[in-house]
């Protein structure tokens, strides 16, 4: 169990972090070049010279290229027209054709954003340099925005991911081992034995509950030591703040293993049942997508994911540095759950002599 509950645990911090992005990077890209000119060249130059585009390919047809993107070759084609060095000139309206692999919605939609931007501002630089060589003498005014990116400045998606994972982690680990703790004393033999003894339930319920309160704790530490170590997320809150918020989300999840276990007879029962309430809370905690996207039933549903306050808190205190009185108002919603599901845990084992 050991390994399971500290090595697992850190292994896939290390790999998770790294691998659930919001990036999209090495875009398959192809074009159809009708006009042949020097400037669909150089808009050709403009997405190769990019990151993010791979141009791999200059297709002789719109039949080609679908089924170049049939098979999955080709992310992005991009047609460019009949004489569009010409229009261009004449200032006429040109459509620019782009096809995009929107089997994934969410890819399909930030390579949108990319493909306008990279069009932008080649249109941008093309008007510049025609007016340049033109016989006015006015300079067109060109509106600059220059962004200022809080929180994140450099925009790395680890900076955003790995405190959510490390959430995930916590979570996960002490659910399961409190999910299946009094139901393994029930297939053993060993809860027959006791409940003969003068023990109280709530004195039962919180011996259970401890060892996997202080694990829960131990793994935050190595997951901070390891997020700061290794992807150097930054930590601008109180670390106190963050461990007396923890101290009371562990106490909500043990609560609902230990109530899921009240209720299994095996180890197994306890297994699925748990998972199937951790994918739930994961899945509508906001960890992924956020909670503002969703349908006003669903957010209306998140109020009662004790893993949406705990997200939250911990992207608050390390990375903007909020304070008590920020997190106050989630901190009393997390208490309140605390005490409704260990009463719960409490009311619902079932002690006889």
């Amino acid at each position: 169990m050991l390994p399971i509950i500290f090595v697992l645990p850190l292994l896939q911090l290390v790999i998770l972090s790294n691998a659930a992005t919001f990036e999209v990077k090495h875009i398959k890209f192809g074009y159809i070049d009708n006009d042949h000119s020097i400037t669909s060249r150089a808009l050709v130059e403009k997405f190769n010279a990019s990151t993010y585009f791979d141009v791999l390919t200059n297709f002789s047809s719109e039949k080609t290229a679908s089924s170049a993107m049939l098979k999955g070759e080709i992310d992005v084609v991009v047609n460019i027209p009949l004489h569009f060095e010409r229009d261009l000139q004449k200032e006429k309206h040109i459509d620019l054709g782009v096809t995009i692999n929107a089997i994934d919605g969410a890819a399909a939609g930030v390579e949108n954003v990319y493909i306008t931007q990279i069009v932008q501002n080649f249109n941008r630089q093309l008007k510049v340099d025609l007016f340049q060589i033109s016989d006015q003498q006015i300079q067109p005014i060109q509106i600059e925005t220059i962004p200022l990116f809080w929180y994140n400045q450099t925009l790395n998606y680890k900076t955003f991911m790995v405190p959510g994972i490390l959430v995930l982690l916590v979570s996960m680990i002490t659910l399961f081992l409190s999910g299946m703790n009094i139901v393994r004393e029930k297939e053993i033999g060993t809860l027959e034995q006791i409940n003969v003894t003068p023990i109280k339930k709530s004195q039962f319920i919180i011996g259970k509950l401890f060892p996997f309160w202080v694990i829960g704790m131990a793994l935050l530490t190595v997951g901070l030591l390891l997020s700061k170590l290794i992807f150097n997320v930054p930590m601008l809150g109180s670390l106190a703040l963050l461990y007396a918020f923890t101290s009371v989300y562990i106490l909500v999840i043990l609560g609902i293993g230990l109530f899921i276990s009240n209720f299994t007879d095996t180890q197994q029962q306890a297994m699925f049942i748990a998972w199937f309430f951790v994918v739930i809370f994961i899945l509508m905690s906001g960890l992924f997508t956020p909670i503002e996207s969703m349908p006003v039933w669903a957010q209306i549903v998140t109020e009662f994911n004790p893993i949406k306050y705990y997200v939250e808190v911990m992207r608050m205190v390390m990375l903007k540095g909020s304070g008590f009185t920020d997190i106050l108002p989630l901190l009393i919603k997390t208490s309140l759950y605390a005490i409704i599901m260990n009463g719960l845990a409490v009311w619902s084992y079932k002690k006889t002599t």
